[in-house]
C-alpha cells in the first residue's frame, strides 16, 4: 500500500500535515483515526489499515519532527496535539468516526475524543491500548535521562522497539536522528496531566498485552471512569507492542463497534 496525501473534499477529512491514509476507501461505512506510540510513527498503523480496508477507512496522525515531517517542530503538549489535529480534520459526513490509540496515542486519542465531542462529533467508540489512565501520573522523567536509559526503557517494553534499539546502538547516526523524537514523547507522556471537565459519552474499549510491563490490568480497567457510556477490556497475548501480533483480532473487534 502506497501512504496517500491528499485533501478531500468539504463533509470528508480535511486532510493537512497530520493525517496520513495508506489506502482509500471511499465507499467505507467507517473511519478509524489512530495515534501511534511515543516515537513512533503513522506507519505503526499500516498492518491495521490492511486488515479493516476496504470497509473502515483507517487514517493515521503523523506526529511532528519524523519521517516525512522531520523539519517540523515538535510538540511536547499532549492536549495541544490533540487541539490540532481536531482543528485540521473535518469528520466525514454520514460516516462514523472511531478513534484508536496506543500507548502515548492513547491518551492523545482520549483528548481528541474529548474535543471532537465537545465539538458535537459523535464517536462510535475510544480504543486505547497499553495505556493507563489519564489521572494517573507517569513516575519517571527518563526524558531529562541520558540516551543509554532512553534506550534502555524501550528495550523493556519489547515488541518491534527492541529490533530499533539495537539498529540505533549499532548506528550513532541514526539515533542521533531518532532519539530526538524519543525524548520529545517521553516528555509529553511523563509531563501530561489530565484537567477536569467533560471526558466522553462514547464508549471505551480498552486494551492490553497480558505481559506488558507497563500496564496491569487494575490499570486498563481505570479508564471506565472517564466515559458516560459503556465499558469493555480486551486482553491478548504478548508485551506492551502485542498489537503486531493480533492485527486481524484486532480489526474484528473495531469492526464489531462499527455493526
Amino acid at each position: 500500500m502506497n501512504t496517500v496525501h491528499r485533501h478531500l473534499d468539504s463533509g470528508e477529512w480535511s486532510v493537512k500535515m497530520w493525517i496520513r491514509c495508506f489506502q482509500a476507501s471511499p465507499n467505507a461505512s467507517g473511519v478509524l483515526l489512530c495515534f501511534p506510540h511515543g516515537g513512533g510513527t503513522a506507519g505503526a498503523y499500516r498492518k491495521l489499515a490492511q486488515a479493516l480496508f476496504p470497509r473502515i477507512e483507517l487514517l493515521a496522525v503523523q506526529y511532528p519532527g519524523r519521517q516525512d515531517r522531520l523539519g517540523d517542530e515538535m510538540m511536547s503538549d499532549i492536549g495541544a496535539i490533540a487541539e490540532q489535529v481536531v482543528r485540521e480534520s473535518t469528520p466525514p459526513a454520514g460516516r462514523r468516526l472511531a478513534v484508536f490509540g496506543h500507548s502515548m496515542g492513547a491518551t492523545v486519542a482520549f483528548e481528541a475524543a474529548r474535543r471532537f465531542e465537545q465539538r458535537g462529533h459523535a464517536l462510535v467508540a475510544l480504543f486505547v491500548s497499553g495505556r493507563t489512565a489519564p489521572s494517573v501520573v507517569q513516575p519517571t522523567m527518563l526524558h531529562l535521562a541520558g540516551d543509554q536509559a532512553l534506550l534502555g526503557d524501550m528495550r523493556r517494553l519489547g515488541g518491534a522497539d527492541s529490533n530499533v534499539v539495537q539498529m540505533l546502538i549499532e548506528n550513532p547516526d541514526l539515533a542521533e536522528m531518532v532519539l530526538p523524537s524519543v525524548r520529545n514523547d517521553y516528555k509529553a507522556v511523563e509531563t501530561y496531566r489530565y484537567k477536569s471537565g467533560p471526558d466522553v459519552s462514547c464508549p471505551i474499549v480498552a486494551l492490553r498485552g497480558d505481559a506488558d510491563p507497563s500496564v496491569t490490568e487494575t490499570d486498563i480497567r481505570l479508564w471506565s471512569e472517564f466515559t458516560t457510556g459503556s465499558f469493555d477490556t480486551r486482553e491478548f497475548s504478548g508485551s506492551h507492542f502485542y498489537i503486531d501480533d493480533h492485527v486481524d483480532e484486532i480489526a474484528s473487534l473495531v469492526g464489531s463497534r462499527f455493526d
